[in-house]
Order: C-alpha cells, then sequence, then structure tokens
C-alpha cells in the first residue's frame, strides 16, 4: 500500500491525514488545535503541524504530502526568513478602516475590474495596508509576504529562520487570487496593487501549476522523513471543491468557521454589484465564490445559551415551526463581510412573551444563520453562474435541523457528502499528483435529502429585520435558484 499525506491549516486547528493513494480512504490521521485569537504568531501554526504529525503517526512511511490552508493570512518575513510579527487572520475585522481607505483610493470598481474581487477586510491586501499604518517598523523589516499555507510548504522544504532562500517560497492559483494583487484574467500578479498597499515592493511566492511540484521536505524534523515531495498546495475552499469532483452547475454551501458557497467556472468573474469573489480553483478553473464570517459558531452560541448540547439544539429547532413564530436573528455576533456590516452586532427580532420560547429561539438560530447564506446563492446567478444542485459540507452539515430548514428555503435538490476531511483529502490528491502526474479518481458518496416544502417566510422575515436596522436587503425571500 501506497500511502500519502494531507495536510490542512486552517483558522481553528490543522489536521494531518494519510490515506491509501489507490482509494482515498483515510488510514491515520492527526489534529492539533490553533489559538482562538484572530492575531497569531505563525510559529502557532508550525508547531501544530509538528504535533498533528506526530498525532498521525508520523510520516516516515509516507510517499508524498501537500497543504492546504486557511486563504488570505499573512506572514510576514525579513530578509532571512524570520518572522517578522503576529499575522492578522483573514477573519480579524480590524483591517476595515485599510479596506475603506484602499476602496477610495483606487475604487471599488478598479479592485473588481484588476483582480475579480470586491475588495473585503479579509484580502491580504488590506492586512498590508494595515501593516503599514499600524506597525511600519515591521513593515520596513518585511522582505517577502506569503499566506500561511504558502509559508508551511516553505518550512516543510527545510528553509525558516535565518536560512533566507525566500525566492523558494511558492503557492498556487487559489491562493493568489484570494490576495487581491492577482488576475484571474492573466494569471499573474499585479505588482502595483500590491505597492499601493504596502508602500514599496516585497518577494511573492512564485505561483505553480496545478500539477507542479513545490519541491521535497527537508532534513531534521520530527517524524518527517526528508526527500518526500510536496504537492502544489491550495486555499481551503479549492481543495475541498477538488476533493468533491465539483463540476459545472454544482454549488457548495460550506459551514464552518466561516459560511461559504462556490461554484467551479471555466472564466473569472467580475461582479460589480460586490458579492461574488473570483477565486481560482486548483485544477486550473475559477472558483466563484461568497463567504461570510459568521456560521458554525451561531450554533455553539445558541447550544450555549440554552444549556444543551449541539444535538439538542437541532431536536429543539425542529420542534418548532418554519418562521419560529416570527421570532428573527440576525447572527452578525462578529460583524459581518457580506453583506458588508464590519461594525454590526447580533440581534433578536420580534420577540414576544409568546414567542420567545426554547424551541423558537433555536430555529431562530439556525434559520437566521442560514439565510444570510442563501441570500448569496442569487449574487452567483447574477454573475451567470449556473446553480442545478447544493451541496452541504462543513461541521454543521450533518444537523438535522440545519439540513431540514435549508431544503424548505432552496428549489434546487440538496446533497451531502459523507463524512470525510474534504480540504485534507483535497491536499492527498495534490500530494497523489506529484507521483503520477495527474489527480486521482477516488470514490465519492453523498446523499440526497428529502424535498421539502417552500417556506418563503424565513427569507422574507430576515429581509425584514435587516430592513428595520437599515441594511442592505437582497430584496429576493425566495431565491428561484434552478
Amino acid at each position: 500500500m501506497t500511502l500519502i499525506a494531507g495536510v490542512d491549516s486552517s483558522t481553528q486547528s490543522c489536521k494531518v491525514t494519510v490515506r491509501d493513494l489507490a482509494t482515498g480512504e483515510r488510514v491515520r490521521e492527526g489534529k492539533a488545535a490553533h489559538p482562538a485569537e484572530t492575531i497569531v504568531h505563525p510559529d502557532a501554526w508550525w508547531d501544530a503541524l509538528l504535533t498533528a504529525v506526530r498525532r498521525a503517526g508520523g510520516l516516515e512511511d509516507v510517499a508524498a504530502i501537500s497543504v492546504s490552508g486557511q486563504q488570505h493570512t499573512p506572514v510576514f518575513l525579513d530578509a532571512t526568513g524570520e518572522v517578522v510579527c503576529e499575522s492578522p487572520l483573514w477573519n480579524d475585522t480590524g483591517s476595515h478602516a485599510q479596506m475603506v481607505d484602499l476602496n477610495n483610493e483606487l475604487g471599488k470598481g478598479e479592485w473588481i475590474r484588476r483582480t475579480g474581487l470586491p475588495l473585503t477586510l479579509s484580502d491580504t491586501v488590506t492586512k498590508l495596508r494595515w501593516l503599514r499604518d499600524v506597525n511600519p517598523q515591521a513593515a520596513r523589516r518585511t522582505a517577502a509576504v506569503a499566506v500561511v499555507h504558502d509559508w508551511l510548504t516553505w518550512r516543510l522544504m527545510g528553509f525558516g529562520p535565518s536560512a533566507g532562500e525566500l525566492d523558494l517560497l511558492t503557492t498556487d492559483r487559489s491562493e493568489a487570487s484570494g490576495t487581491a494583487y492577482w488576475s484571474g484574467d492573466t494569471g499573474e500578479y499585479c505588482t502595483d496593487l500590491f505597492e499601493h498597499a504596502f508602500g514599496r515592493a516585497a518577494q511573492l511566492p512564485r505561483i505553480l501549476d496545478p500539477l507542479d511540484t513545490a519541491g521535497v521536505t527537508g532534513g531534521g524534523m520530527p517524524g518527517i522523513p526528508a526527500g518526500i515531495p510536496i504537492g502544489v498546495g491550495s486555499g481551503d475552499n479549492a481543495a475541498a471543491a477538488l476533493a468533491l469532483g465539483l463540476s459545472g452547475g454544482d454549488a457548495v454551501l460550506s459551514l464552518g468557521t466561516s459560511g461559504v458557497i462556490y461554484t467551479r467556472s471555466a472564466h473569472a468573474v467580475h461582479d460589480y454589484a460586490g458579492f461574488v469573489c473570483s477565486y481560482a480553483d486548483a485544477t486550473g478553473d475559477h472558483l466563484p465564490l461568497v463567504a461570510t464570517l459568521n456560521a458554525a459558531r451561531n450554533f455553539e452560541l445558541g447550544a450555549t445559551l440554552l444549556g444543551c448540547t449541539y444535538a439538542e439544539l437541532s431536536d429543539l429547532a425542529l420542534q418548532a415551526p418554519a418562521g419560529a413564530e416570527g421570532l428573527t436573528l440576525l447572527p452578525f455576533f462578529e460583524g459581518e463581510r457580506t453583506p458588508d456590516l464590519p461594525h454590526a452586532r447580533g440581534s433578536l427580532h420580534e420577540a414576544s412573551l409568546s414567542n420567545l420560547t426554547r424551541a423558537n429561539f433555536a430555529r431562530a438560530v439556525i434559520e437566521g444563520t442560514l439565510a444570510n447564506q442563501v441570500a448569496m446563492i442569487d449574487a452567483l446567478r447574477a454573475c451567470d453562474v449556473r446553480v442545478d444542485r447544493l451541496l452541504l459540507i462543513g461541521g454543521a452539515a450533518e444537523s438535522p435541523a440545519v439540513q431540514r430548514v435549508l431544503t424548505q428555503m432552496v428549489d434546487v435538490p440538496v446533497f451531502v457528502p459523507h463524512s470525510d476531511e474534504l480540504v485534507t483529502k483535497g491536499a492527498a490528491m495534490q500530494a497523489v499528483s506529484t507521483l503520477t502526474g495527474t489527480f486521482p479518481s477516488w470514490p465519492l458518496s453523498m446523499t440526497e435529502l428529502t424535498d421539502a416544502p417552500l417556506e418563503a417566510r424565513i427569507g422574507e422575515q430576515h429581509e425584514a429585520a435587516k430592513a428595520s436596522l437599515g441594511y442592505a436587503t437582497t430584496n429576493s425571500a425566495r431565491l428561484p435558484i434552478g
């Protein structure tokens, strides 16, 4: 049996999964937590990777490895390869003022025209301006900027503090596309946009093709032998799309730390309405995507407030009627990225002595979270992107309440892929390509959810609640997506 490994360095943790090259089946795995803060020293991610490798039983018998990770989050390096400072994560809202400045300086439409991205506080370019503004000394020391997966791949190749070799930093199209200084139309960096934001040039990772090899592992790392081929790697959503075998007409709703809806496209998109981000995928195509900040953590909060388990929250929600008797939650607890509401907070609407029950509150948490995700499907359609079926993935995908409510809000078939670590699986597929020159065709099983009557009131309440606070609405209580 030939074994390969895939790594997912996500916002919350690092996972390492060892798989059988022939079948894709998981053989063993390990996991280590990341800090909960939104400004983190990158060493925490490297330490977590080594811990996850150890908990996975080491990689001495592994033939290849590849890394996927959280997008956007920058790692700032000096000329010797030393980390300059802590990194603001993609979901850190401290760069909102810098996003506003950059949009004002060049115009929102110019960023969309050049990069396909409606500039958000999550994009790497806003973090560059943030560092320049809040820590100019660190900005002056910075000689290279990578994102998390780029830096971890470089560390696996044996580079790091005092090693220099910044020119051997590599990335892929999916990660480059999330920086807001890369063009999906040309496939090249827009270095003038980088320099505009940062004030000067810096070394950027070399962009590899989908089937390239980044290099081989270096020596001296516990549990990781030298000389193992390292795949190109990718952003987390691109890796999951690869694992799902995404094709035209498929859309994915991922409910993790963030809520993400994306699909596959043969061409870059430019959404001047400001919702859809034109990312690249791991195959050479594009991955139009809409992201929100608030998703599965809403359910954790709801369960905590109700003093129940996650499973009990789902059970309670299913006891309440659609619309929770008018009780409506806008779950913008951490501000929001889409729509652009960085200073918003969660709010409960139309509560009364009769409808503020445990069951209705549980239902409102589920409905409010999903309503914000489903509203973004219409934005994809407006970019001439087809949606014929919806694949539900992420930590919340197994919740019976999430499944039931979602089928009441969309009019296309909903499928739930059978549980797997999709990001580590996609990364492992990239590891396979370093040995075979192509991605493997591993089997994927899914369950189609039972159709449910459409419940327009859910979306209507969500839109009315936003309007009551002066937030922009989609004016779409039910989305005819078929």
